[in-house]
């Protein structure tokens, strides 16, 4: 018998099955591997197809806000650390654990100096964020870039993983210096 991918399977569900999530007033805070809300006020949402528009045409710098798993602090003396490459969007800019609800102050300078980075230092420019699927990391940091003043902020709720299932490029990427 044959079957079917996983992705087939889980567009096969009906409409009624995905999880329907309030958008908070303010940052979520904890569990952030979990169904994400459909909108974010003042940011645009967009899906794979939308951003693979903003990406081919360049009209939008690209944030990748995937946390990066820390070194546990128990490895046996001698233990390598390798840590877990990241494929991307081409081009993104890589600012892991900036997407946390809260931030200490270097994070929030560490973001900062990397949107104007992304950006060239134009709050008007398009951004978009991103993560993985189900993923509020990139959620905080979309409704941040927003509380700073960005304008252009577009936020893709299905990440990597949406971005992928397109068949879209993927490229390993290495972390903004800094985090």
């Amino acid at each position: 018998m044959k079957r079917l991918p996983a992705a087939l399977l889980l567009m096969a569900l009906p409409a009624f099955a995905a999880a329907e999530v309030d958008e908070p007033s303010d940052y979520r805070m904890d569990e952030y591997r979990a169904p994400v809300p459909a909108t974010l006020e003042g940011a645009t949402v967009v899906g794979p197809e939308e951003a693979h528009d903003l990406w081919e045409g360049g009209a939008a710098a690209f944030v990748d806000v995937l946390p990066r798993a820390p070194k546990p602090p128990n490895l046996p003396e001698g233990t390598i650390w390798r840590e877990k490459k990241r494929l991307s969007i081409p081009g993104a800019i890589w600012l892991p654990n900036v997407g946390y609800g809260a931030i200490a102050e270097q994070t929030d300078a560490y973001f900062r100096a990397g949107l104007d980075l992304a950006t060239g230092g134009d709050m008007d420019r398009a951004v978009v964020f991103f993560c993985l699927e189900e993923c509020w990391m990139s959620w905080n940091a979309a409704k941040r870039a927003l509380d700073y003043g960005y304008t252009q902020v577009y936020w893709l709720p299905e990440g990597t993983d949406g971005w992928a299932l397109w068949d879209y490029p993927l490229e390993e990427v290495q972390a903004q210096p800094g985090g």
